[in-house]
C-alpha cells in the first residue's frame, strides 16, 4: 500500500475512533478500561523486551520461505536474510505484543491458534498471557520456526506447538486436532482471499466466547475489503477496529455493533 493510501486510512480511523467515555456497551467499556488501556507494567514485558533485543542483534543469515502477500503472483518466494532484518520486518511493535499478552491474560483462552509464527514474539506473548493455554502456531518457513523455537526455549515456554508448512496444507489437520478455538490470531497472509478462507475454516471451531484477532486490517485495499466482509458475517456480533488489529467477537443476544477505538 502506498504512503498516501495508508495515511488516508489512518486519518479516517483517527477521526472515527472513540475514547472509553463515549462507549455505551458495558462489554466494550470494560474491555477498553481493563485491557486496551491497561497501563500496568507486567514482568513478562521485560522478558519479551530482552528477547526482542537478542533477536535484533542476531546477524545470522538464514534462508526463508514466504507464502504470503510478499510472494505476489507466485506460490512462494525464497531468499536469504539476516535474522535481525527478518525480525524488524515481520515482528510487531512491542505495544501490540503487549496487547496480545493482555488479551490472553484477560480472556484466558484454553485453545489458541496463530497464523504466522515469525520469530515467535507474538506467539510468546499469547502463551505467557495464559500459561495454561494450548498454543498452536503455524509457520511456513522451517528456518523461522527454528528461530522462534529458540525464543521459546530462552523464555522457558513449554505450552507452544509449532506446525511447519504451507497453511493450505496444514490447517485442516490442525483444526481436526483441536476441540474448539478460543482465540485465533490471523497474521500469516495479508491477502483478501486467504484471509477470508482461513476465517471461514476457523469458524467451524468458534463459539460464543471466541475472539478472533486480525492483523493489518488496513494494510491494503484487499485487507480493507476482507475486514468489511468479516464485520458483516452473520455469526459476528461485535468488532473493534484498533487500526493495526481488528478484534472479532461472536457473543449472542446483542445487536451487531462495530466500534473504532483508540488504545
Amino acid at each position: 500500500m502506498s504512503f498516501v493510501n495508508i495515511t488516508t486510512h489512518f486519518l479516517s480511523y483517527f477521526f472515527k475512533a472513540q475514547g472509553p467515555h463515549k462507549l455505551h456497551s458495558p462489554f466494550v467499556f470494560q474491555l477498553t478500561t481493563d485491557v486496551l488501556r491497561d497501563n500496568q507494567t507486567y514482568p513478562e514485558y521485560e522478558k519479551l523486551h530482552r528477547q526482542r533485543k537478542r533477536l535484533l542483534s542476531n546477524r545470522n543469515v538464514i534462508e526463508t520461505v514466504d507464502f504470503g502477500a510478499s510472494a505476489g503472483s507466485k506460490d512462494f518466494i525464497t531468499y536469504r536474510a539476516r535474522v535481525q532484518k527478518l525480525v524488524k520486518r515481520r515482528s510487531h511493535a512491542e505495544r501490540y505484543n503487549r496487547l496480545l499478552f493482555r488479551l490472553a491474560r484477560h480472556f484466558k483462552p484454553e485453545y489458541v491458534l496463530e497464523f504466522g509464527t515469525a520469530a515467535g514474539l507474538s506467539t510468546a506473548s499469547l502463551a505467557m498471557g495464559n500459561p495454561e493455554a494450548k498454543v498452536t502456531t503455524l509457520e511456513g518457513c522451517a528456518s523461522m520456526a527454528s528461530v522462534a523455537d529458540g525464543s521459546f526455549e530462552r523464555l522457558k515456554i513449554t505450552n507452544i506447538n509449532i506446525v511447519i508448512g504451507n497453511f493450505n496444507q496444514t490447517l485442516s489437520e490442525v483444526l481436526n486436532s483441536l476441540p474448539k478455538l478460543d482465540l485465533v490470531f490471523f497474521d500469516g497472509n495479508h491477502q483478501k482471499v486467504p484471509t477470508l478462507d482461513y476465517f471461514h475454516h476457523c469458524l467451524t471451531k468458534a463459539h460464543e466466547n471466541s475472539i478472533f484477532i486480525f492483523d493489518d486490517i488496513h494494510w491494503s485495499s484487499e485487507m480493507d475489503e476482507a475486514w468489511q466482509q468479516i464485520q458483516g458475517h452473520e455469526q459476528v456480533s461485535l468488532t473493534i477496529d484498533l487500526f493495526q488489529f481488528g478484534l472479532v467477537f461472536f457473543r449472542k443476544g446483542i445487536a451487531k455493533q462495530h466500534f473504532t477505538l483508540r488504545m
